[in-house]
């Protein structure tokens, strides 16, 4: 019989997963040893800025060095139960890293940091899609983008994500990069929370709009700005949607993302 341990995963060759020494548990984590993730030349696009991005989740996903610290993380696979019968302790909650701004963003269960590569700054998305609301193509429930705000340099937090918000909007739910419609437009937005929070050692601020659109139930798009410690002098804006409806991600993991920001060192 083969002995317990960490062996690649017959439903996902990228993961590794614990045998138990009779069956496969539900605990998964990407493989430790792997090389160090690309850093994008000066002046990349943002579509290499997102590879980066990604890549650093992946690669992180098990432990996180910098400045001499390790951040322990596993890819969160839910409860397990042990043969005896017993609950095992639950993994704690996986990370994905902003190498640019110098951020860790926490992914909640049922989010991944290592699907979209090829989208603009995206850090971590829902897992799986669907058919888009008005039938264009294949949607994806919810998103996170973590971005600089080039040309807001010496704005204020408030200003950057004031300003920033009706792009996320249009940018989750108005037209796609093909200049399709998957939700049928936006239809009209309501402020929902506005106001000053802390984040990863700053004072930020964020925005929360509610968006009705022609087609599907909407959703929620959040705007946080807060100052970089990466030595950009422009601050940091973290988007995140989130699909309303049965179907959408809990409007808590809004909050849980926001709260969970953290320097990367």
């Amino acid at each position: 019989m083969t002995p317990p341990g960490w062996y690649a995963d017959p439903q996902a060759p990228h993961l590794e997963r614990w045998w138990d020494g009779r069956a496969w548990t539900e605990h998964r984590r990407t493989p430790t040893g792997l090389p160090a993730p690309p850093t994008p030349a000066a002046g990349a696009s943002g579509r290499a800025k997102a590879v980066a991005l990604i890549s650093a989740g992946v690669v992180l996903a098990t432990a996180i060095v910098a400045g001499g610290t390790v951040l322990r993380t596993d890819v969160a696979g839910g409860h397990d139960t042990r043969v005896d019968g017993a609950p095992a302790a639950p993994p704690p909650p996986s990370l994905v890293v902003d190498r640019l701004n110098d951020i860790a963003l926490p992914v909640p269960p049922g989010w991944t940091g290592t699907s979209s590569l090829a989208e603009d700054d995206v850090v971590m998305t829902t897992d799986g899609t669907y058919a888009c609301p008005a039938a264009t193509g294949r949607c994806r429930h919810g998103q996170v983008m973590s971005r600089t705000a080039g040309s807001a340099e010496g704005a204020s937090p408030r200003t950057v994500a004031e300003r920033d918000v009706p792009d996320a909007a249009e940018t989750a739910y108005g037209h796609d990069v093909d200049g399709r419609q998957p939700y049928g437009g936006i239809r009209s937005h309501q402020v929902v929370e506005a106001g000053r929070v802390a984040v990863a050692g700053h004072d930020g601020y964020l925005v929360r709009w509610r968006v009705r659109t022609a087609d599907g139930p909407g959703g929620y798009v959040q705007s946080l700005a807060f100052p970089s410690d990466s030595g950009i002098p422009a601050p940091v804006v973290v988007r995140i949607a989130l699909d309303a409806g049965p179907d959408g991600p809990p409007l808590s993991d809004m909050d849980e993302i926001t709260k969970g920001i953290r320097p990367a060192r």
